[in-house]
């Protein structure tokens, strides 16, 4: 960055956006098996439902808001009922200037099933995710940014298209404009198009362009080695793979590979056990923009494992991830050394969880720095 250059503080945030309704199990009763919830003809008591504004631009994005960033918000909603729920309460945070409001297209939703004990399962309507383009973001938004972060191309479908050239070319405009980028990824039906698309190649394609990339192992796995994900999916118990993975052997080879195509920084959320991290050399953390000293001598070459925190409670994991990443990148626009961004991501994912909604349980990076120093107990 140049003398004359004013500093960024803002984080531009985009990507999928959802209405999410979360039906409210009793936190007491643990289920042994997804048999046990869904059974044809079975009626399964719950206490409510949670209705909020959902999906990376929500969950990202409103958690920057929360905790304390300058952050811009892009994501598409219908003229619809939906849509006007999901618009009061972007209001309510004081960012939805830049909501882009379409008559022609329906608002997504997501219903977030999270019976305790078995992980999540979500019924995904894309919707208007689906139409989201480069072209939606005005490029001035980039050039006064420090991070330009991007959720779920998976489920973008005009972004992904044609090996992904849409999103790739959106990511390139970021970087001309001198700014950070970052890319979150999601979980996909594989039976859809998009499930079917050669997403290891797109992958290859777009690390070049991704500063940050903070994929789940889950998702890592799915996309660059099936056949190991089938496999572990099929033993897994309800669906948790991540308590039978081996950091080093499972976990770490992956991030390798990011980092040998070109990403910067690689984050790979492990659910409730932590999170990896690791990093490219000084060459390319150099060319990381908008503005970012990331210390090589802290940085550069790191291989980092940092276990989840214990909640005091937990009510649902919808927007863990997201929330988590929210704050990395916020301690990274702050300055924070790298051991630290990984406590705070930590830390905050742990928050998430004790409310039914992304935003309800997260708290200030001071709050949660006083949690940590008083011993607060990990996984």
């Amino acid at each position: 960055m140049s003398g004359n250059e004013k500093k960024r503080t803002k984080i531009l945030v985009a990507g999928t956006l959802t209405l999410d309704l979360t039906p409210k199990f009793e936190a007491e009763k643990k289920f042994r098996s997804v048999d046990e919830v869904f059974v044809p003809g079975k009626v399964v008591h719950v206490n409510g439902m949670d209705i909020h504004p959902g999906g990376a631009a929500s969950n990202t994005g409103l958690g920057l808001k929360v905790l304390g960033a300058d952050v811009r918000i892009v994501g598409k909603i219908g003229k619809d009922f939906l849509g006007d729920i999901v618009r009061s309460f972007y209001d309510s945070y004081g960012a939805a200037g830049d909501l882009i409001v379409d008559e022609s297209i329906s608002t997504s939703y997501s219903v977030a099933l999270t019976p305790p004990g078995i992980d999540r399962i979500f019924l995904h309507d894309p919707c208007a995710g689906d139409t989201f383009r480069r072209t939606d973001i005005d490029k001035s938004l980039y050039r006064e940014a420090a991070i330009f972060h991007y959720g779920y191309p998976p489920v973008s479908r005009m972004l992904y298209l044609n090996g992904g050239e849409e999103c790739i070319a959106m990511l390139r405009d970021a970087k001309d404009a001198g700014t950070a980028t970052s890319v979150d990824m999601c979980a996909v039906d594989p039976g859809c198009e998009s499930g079917r698309l050669n997403w290891k190649q797109i992958m290859k394609d777009m690390c070049p362009y991704v500063d940050f990339f903070e994929p789940s192992v889950e998702e890592l796995m799915f996309y660059l080695d099936r056949e190991k994900y089938d496999r572990y999916y099929a033993g897994a118990e309800n669906g948790d793979m991540i308590g039978s993975l081996d950091i080093e052997k499972d976990v770490r080879p992956l991030a390798e590979t990011l980092l040998s195509w070109g990403a910067g920084v690689v984050l790979v959320k492990c659910g409730y056990r932590g999170l990896y991290l690791a990093v490219s050399d000084e060459e390319r953390l150099s060319a990381i923009g908008g503005g970012l000293s990331l210390n090589p001598s802290d940085w550069a070459g790191v291989r980092r494992f940092e276990r989840s925190f214990m909640p005091d409670k937990v009510l649902s994991g919808t927007g863990a991830g997201d929330t988590t990443i929210a704050a990395f990148l916020y301690a990274v626009c702050l300055g924070y050394g790298s051991a630290r961004c990984m406590e705070l991501a930590a830390a905050t994912g742990a928050s998430c969880v004790e409310a039914y909604d992304a935003l309800g349980g997260l708290k200030s990076f001071e709050e949660l720095e006083k949690k940590i120093e008083a011993g607060w107990v990990r996984q």
